[in-house]
């Protein structure tokens, strides 16, 4: 199971840390990465960290803004997010995969554990 959290309300301009912690064991072939829901919108893939070899994807829309890591002794991720604009608000999902590939990456049908979600509110 993933545990999501580290969400909350920032003025634009601020940052945050979400961090993602998974209760069981995650082996080397496993991708995690976070994705995104916005009111009124679809769920958007935000970062990856590609399987063992730490390879990081992002989206278009953060990239040089936000940086996903992890802390394999806490088998946890993080998501760093800098520069946080009204257009971050969303809700926050970290997401595992042991199945995803590189062209899968992106889309959310290639994870098959999901955290519970936790709120990014970015003011104005």
């Amino acid at each position: 199971q993933l545990q999501a959290s580290g969400g909350g309300l920032v003025q634009a301009g601020g940052s945050l840390r979400l961090s993602c912690t998974a209760s069981g064991r995650t082996g080397s072939s496993t991708t995690k990465a976070w994705f995104r829901q916005g009111p009124g919108k679809e769920r958007e893939f935000v970062a990856a960290l590609f399987r063992s070899g730490g390879s990081t994807y992002y989206a278009d829309s953060v990239k040089g803004r936000f940086t996903i890591s992890r802390d394999n002794a806490k088998n946890t991720i993080f998501l760093q997010m800098n520069s946080l604009t009204p257009e971050d608000t969303a809700v926050y999902y970290c997401a595992a995969s042991e199945r995803a590939i590189l062209s899968t990456i992106r889309s959310q049908n290639a994870y098959h554990s999901w955290g519970q979600g936790t709120l990014v509110t970015v003011s104005s």
